[in-house]
C-alpha cells in the first residue's frame, strides 16, 4: 500500500505539471491569435479564457495521463527507484497498478463532467468571440415533428425563445392548418406560442358547403411537446458537442421521427468509450519501458513513446471525426480501435502477470 501511494502521488504530480503546461500553451497560443477579435469587456475575455481552459482539458487530458506515466517511470529509472522496487520483491504488475487505477478514476471523473456544460465549453467560447456574448442565435431552422412542418426564423437556445414562427400541419398529405406567431417560449416541456394566428382548412371543401377557411387568434397556444431548444439547435445544426443528457434526449427525439441517430451515437461513444484508450495504452507502453538505462537509451525510448502516443491519439481523433461525419460507422471508427487496444493490453498484462 505504501508503494502504491508513493507511485500514485508521483504520477499525480507529473500529471498536474504536464496538464498545466498543456493548458498554458494551448490557451496562450489561442489567445494570441484571437485577441483582436474578442470584445472589449474584461469580464467576457476572462469567461472566454475559462471556457478555453475547459476545452483544453477536454482535448488534452487523456494525452496528459499517458505522458505523465512516461515521465514518472523515466524519473524512476533515472533515480534507480524502479530497480529498488524490483529488488524489494515487487513485480511489474505491482508497479503498474497505481498508474492504471489512478488514470481510470480520473477518466471516470472526466466522463462525468460531460453531464454538465463542460462538454460545450468550446461552443460557448466561440459565441463570445463571434457574438460578443454567451448568447447566440440559429436562423432559418426548418424541421418536421408529428406530421407538422415547423419553421423558426430565429432560435435563441440559451434564452429558450424563438421568433418568426410558422407551423404547418399535414394530414393525409394535405395541408390542414397553419399557425403563425411573432414569438414563442419553451416552458414546462411545451412551446408557448404568443398571440398565435391559426388558419384552419376544412378537410373537404365543396361548392355545396358553407364551411370555409377559418382564421382565429389564440393568446396561449401550447405546441411541440418535448422539443427542447438546445436539442433543436444541436441536432438540426449538426453540432456534436453534446452533454450526456442532451444526447439521450436527442436519441429519443430522432427515433420518434424515424431519423438517423448515427451522429448522436458517435457523440456518446466519444464521451463514454474513447477516453478509456488511456489505461490500455498505459499498460502497453509500461511493459515496453526498460527497467534500467543500461538496457536501452532512455532518451531514445522517451522520444519513441511520446511519438507513438501522439500518432495513436491523432489516429483515434481522426476516426472520431470520420464517424461524426458518417464516413465510417461509429462502431468501426471508435469502438473497434479501443477494443483492439484493450485486447492487446489484457494479453500483455496476463503474460507479465504469469511470468512474475
Amino acid at each position: 500500500m505504501l508503494v502504491f501511494s508513493y507511485i500514485a502521488l508521483h504520477y499525480l504530480k507529473y500529471f498536474a505539471v504536464i496538464l498545466f503546461a498543456f493548458i498554458l500553451f494551448s490557451v496562450g497560443f489561442d489567445y494570441m491569435g484571437v485577441a483582436s477579435k474578442l470584445p472589449d469587456s474584461a469580464n467576457l475575455v476572462l469567461i472566454y479564457i475559462v471556457y478555453k481552459v475547459f476545452y483544453s482539458i477536454d482535448m488534452l487530458l487523456p494525452l496528459t495521463l499517458i505522458f505523465a506515466m512516461i515521465a514518472t517511470k523515466v524519473s524512476f529509472i533515472r533515480n534507480n527507484t524502479l530497480v529498488a522496487f524490483y529488488s524489494l520483491g515487487y513485480s511489474k504488475v505491482d508497479i503498474l497498478k497505481p498508474f492504471v487505477v489512478v488514470s481510470t478514476l480520473i477518466i471516470v471523473l472526466f466522463v462525468a463532467l460531460h453531464s454538465t456544460s463542460f462538454a460545450r465549453a468550446n461552443e460557448f467560447a466561440n459565441n463570445i468571440k463571434s457574438n460578443d456574448s454567451l448568447s447566440y442565435t440559429t436562423t432559418d431552422l426548418f424541421f418536421t415533428y408529428n406530421n407538422q412542418y415547423v419553421y423558426f426564423g430565429e432560435l435563441f437556445p440559451l434564452q429558450e425563445r424563438a421568433e418568426d414562427i410558422r407551423i404547418f400541419t399535414i394530414e393525409n398529405r394535405a395541408l390542414t392548418q397553419v399557425v403563425t406567431a411573432a414569438s414563442a417560449n419553451y416552458r414546462q416541456g411545451y412551446w408557448h406560442v404568443k398571440a398565435a394566428h391559426i388558419i384552419t382548412k376544412p378537410s373537404d371543401i365543396t361548392f355545396d358547403t358553407s364551411d370555409g377557411i377559418a382564421i382565429e387568434t389564440d393568446a396561449t397556444l401550447k405546441l411541440l411537446k418535448g422539443f427542447r431548444p438546445k436539442i433543436l439547435d444541436q441536432v438540426y445544426e449538426g453540432k456534436v458537442d453534446f452533454t450526456i443528457s442532451d444526447a439521450m434526449d436527442a436519441i429519443v427525439l430522432l427515433r420518434s421521427e424515424d431519423l438517423s441517430i448515427d451522429k448522436i451515437k458517435s457523440a456518446l461513444y466519444k464521451i463514454f468509450v474513447y477516453p478509456f484508450f488511456v489505461p490500455a495504452l498505459i499498460v502497453v507502453i509500461f511493459f515496453l519501458v526498460p527497467i534500467s538505462n543500461r538496457f536501452m537509451s532512455i532518451s531514445l525510448f522517451t522520444f519513441g513513446a511520446i511519438l507513438a502516443t501522439l500518432m495513436i491519439w491523432v489516429v483515434l481523433f481522426s476516426l472520431i471525426e470520420l464517424s461524426n461525419n458518417k464516413v465510417v460507422p461509429s462502431e468501426v471508427g471508435i469502438i473497434l480501435p479501443i477494443l483492439l487496444l484493450w485486447i492487446s493490453a489484457v494479453v500483455i498484462w496476463q503474460k507479465n502477470r504469469v511470468y512474475h
